[in-house]
């Protein structure tokens, strides 16, 4: 699992990085705070705060964890 720091600040980004995630069969997860929701969820990304920066846990390894990075690039802080 690796964990990363993103930002969802538009209505846009949150459908592109949704859009962009479901392409890929592996679990994410967006944590903030003491809420833990599935990242290909849109109605639950936004119920959280999307002003602050948001962690991602994404459950892949090794080269599939770096192709998921590479996707996710214009998401990352």
């Amino acid at each position: 699992m690796k964990t990363v720091q993103i930002s969802l600040n538009s209505i846009d980004t949150v459908k592109a990085f949704v859009n962009d995630i479901t392409k890929f069969d592996f679990d994410f997860d967006l944590v903030s705070g003491r809420y833990v929701i599935d990242a290909k969820s849109i109605m639950g990304i936004f119920s959280l705060d999307l002003s602050k920066p948001i962690d991602l846990n994404v459950h892949a390894d090794g080269e599939n964890a770096d192709k998921v990075l590479e996707v996710l690039k214009p998401y990352l802080i």
